[in-house]
């Protein structure tokens, strides 16, 4: 009879045959930093690559406080290590206790000399940055047609401006082809009567997002007649794309926020709001400034209902710049409970009276 083992018993062979491996317990290995990642407890996650493959790294926060340099994308490092397996996945990684510059990997060299190339041509200049318009009607997104960004970037406008059309021209956003096929795309929107265009992807490494920092896709990004925003990656990713767009956006969700005018109307509410309040509400409102929006007031009335959660923390004294933006399921995952624009207005009315009745 045949005894199976299950994926615990086998793993727990493997990590054992490891760790008692003497060669496994002290490793120096070199290579690229990809992947990287620094958790809030301080540990530093990232892989070292090489030509030919890729070795999953840790290295714990007590180790990583003696660094005397800050581990970047692309950089080329000397390793010192104990190699061992992860029981949670069954997959082999170091455990990374010492680490050392060695040089900085050739994609990062090259995105250093190509930044500094057209900076220096002035592709970077605020002077030639294009505005954004502040009703946008028909907005522009290339980006694959599959994928968490394009699913963001569609959702956010819907829910927050769903007045204005939206056009997808898909493309590559990695691999050797990516490149050309953006900058064909970009080309392509630019034959469209477009207010403005989304360039970008969700996250990923270094060398995923390589394909933005491709010096025809600037020059192209730069020539564009319809403002730019570009969304690559995450708030500490930073493409060539980022630097010569229009505007720069943190994430593809960012991008699809900035493109829409949400920031104009919380001031007009802000300021409105009393009037709003003891007289007819917010339907008031909606009538008096749906022609400044372009839309109906029923459409405007909606817009304020999908923007509770922002309206309530900018009357909270919240600066725009530094609103939470959380879709209304996550909102409630995380128990969160808007107010009603009554509830507000009454409760900054009794603070104020409050403060008053302190002074006297």
């Amino acid at each position: 009879m045949k005894d199976y083992l299950t994926g615990t018993a086998l793993t727990k062979y493997l990590k054992y045959k490891f760790d008692s491996d003497e060669n496994l317990r002290k490793v120096y290995i070199k290579g690229e930093i990809s992947n990287y990642k620094l958790h809030t407890t301080g540990h530093l996650y990232f892989s070292i690559k090489d030509e030919n493959s890729i070795i999953k790294a840790i290295m714990f926060s007590s180790n990583a406080k003696k660094l005397t340099f800050e581990p970047k994308e692309g950089m080329k490092v000397l390793v010192t290590g104990t190699v061992s397996v992860y029981p949670a996945t069954g997959s082999y990684q170091i455990y990374v206790e010492a680490l050392e510059e060695d040089g900085i990997g050739n994609l990062y060299i090259e995105f250093e000399k190509l930044k500094a190339k057209l900076a220096s041509e002035g592709l970077f200049d605020p002077k030639y940055k294009k505005p954004i318009p502040e009703f946008p009607m028909n907005i522009g997104i290339v980006t694959a047609s599959t994928g968490a960004a394009i699913r963001d970037i569609l959702s956010t406008i819907k829910r927050r401006y769903p007045i204005c059309k939206t056009y997808l021209f898909p493309c590559l956003v990695q691999g050797e082809f990516a490149s050309a096929d953006i900058v064909s795309k970009i080309k392509e929107a630019n034959n469209y009567d477009l207010d403005v265009l989304i360039v970008g992807r969700g996250g990923g490494s270094f060398e995923d997002l390589n394909c933005f920092n491709d010096e025809q896709v600037a020059r192209t990004i730069f020539e564009s007649k319809i403002p730019i925003i570009s969304a690559v990656g995450h708030e500490v990713d930073l493409t060539i794309a980022d630097f010569v767009a229009d505007l720069r956006a943190p994430t593809p969700t960012g991008a699809a926020e900035m493109a829409v005018p949400y920031k104009i109307l919380l001031p007009m509410i802000k300021s409105e709001i009393h009037e709003m309040l003891i007289g007819n509400g917010t339907w008031a409102f909606c009538e008096k400034h749906a022609s400044d929006f372009g839309v109906s007031p029923i459409v405007l009335q909606n817009r304020i209902d999908s923007l509770k959660y922002e309206i309530q923390q900018y009357l909270n004294g919240i600066p725009l710049d530094q609103l939470e933006i959380l879709s209304i399921s996550k909102q409630k995952k995380r128990g969160i409970v808007v107010k009603s624009l009554v509830d507000l207005e009454n409760e900054r009315m009794i603070q104020m009276w409050n403060s008053e009745r302190a002074v006297v």
